[in-house]
């Protein structure tokens, strides 16, 4: 597809505040995890894909997960994600990084393909096909696809200062409108209030009860999803209790930041 040296950063942790090790929770009979890596492989934008795992014992078994799936796994800082983002990018003489996040086992390769194709045709610094408000989300949550450049996740690294920036990793590149070249891959269909990600038990059960409902679990896209859910209308009610976190719940400067515009 280009010259670029493409790599999909995989951000993997057991420490999860609501659910406990859930990358590694069972979806029909393989780790989240797996799960994840396995779809991201099938992107044909990507020339590799690797883990980027913390540096806290925990989660030596993450380590050995990735062994048996025959997947580098690159440990960093806990809290300071955007060093381990960067990092592990050097590590891997990464041109351009799509970063993915190991609670999304439906990842879609298309999406993924798609997202980096407009990255690159528009010759973006980043680009996503979601990002917090006020943009507005129009793909799925646990669709999220985040693409940079090492030239900007560098110069994010050099420059981000606020704990916000350092633990969610690319708000620098959008916070500020013209700090960057940014691209918003939206769906023409705004389905942003579907809840496609692992972040709590119900959560988990509405993946584990959708996958079961797929007739392909190797080859399967974001609509087949769709279709499933759509031709099931209980699997809604699984998890439609669950409130989707955001930075103001998990950054005390966005919440003081918030309070102050109220």
């Amino acid at each position: 597809m280009t010259e670029k040296k493409i790599v999909a950063i995989i951000q993997a942790r057991m420490g999860s505040s609501r659910l406990p090790g859930k990358v590694l929770r069972d979806i029909h009979g393989k780790p989240m995890l797996q799960w994840v890596v396995e779809r991201a492989r099938k992107a044909a934008a990507l020339d590799e894909v690797v883990v980027a795992a913390t540096d806290d014992p925990g989660d030596d078994i993450l380590e050995q997960v990735c062994a048996d799936l025959h997947i580098a796994c690159l440990r960093g800082s806990v809290f300071d994600v955007l060093d381990r983002y960067y990092q592990a990018a050097k590590e891997c003489q990464a041109d351009v990084i799509v970063r993915i996040t190991a609670d999304c086992p439906l990842i879609d390769p298309g999406l993924i393909d798609l997202v980096v194709q407009r990255f690159l045709d528009e010759k973006a610094d980043f680009a996503a096909n979601r990002l917090p408000p006020p943009y507005k989300r129009t793909y799925p949550i646990g669709l999220d696809v985040e693409v940079v450049s090492f030239s900007a996740l560098e110069r994010a690294w050099k420059e981000a200062k606020s704990k916000h920036e350092r633990e969610h990793v690319l708000p620098y590149l959008y916070d500020e409108p013209g700090r960057f070249r940014v691209l918003v891959v939206d769906n023409e269909k705004d389905l942003g209030a579907c809840r496609w990600t692992v972040d709590t038990q119900p959560d988990l059960r509405f993946v584990q009860e959708v996958v079961a409902l797929l007739p392909d679990k190797e080859n399967f896209t974001w609509l087949d999803v769709l279709k499933v859910v759509e031709e099931h209308p209980q699997l809604k009610e699984i998890n439609a209790e669950i409130k989707h976190k955001t930075v103001f719940d998990v950054d005390e400067r966005a919440k003081e930041e918030r309070k102050d515009h109220e």
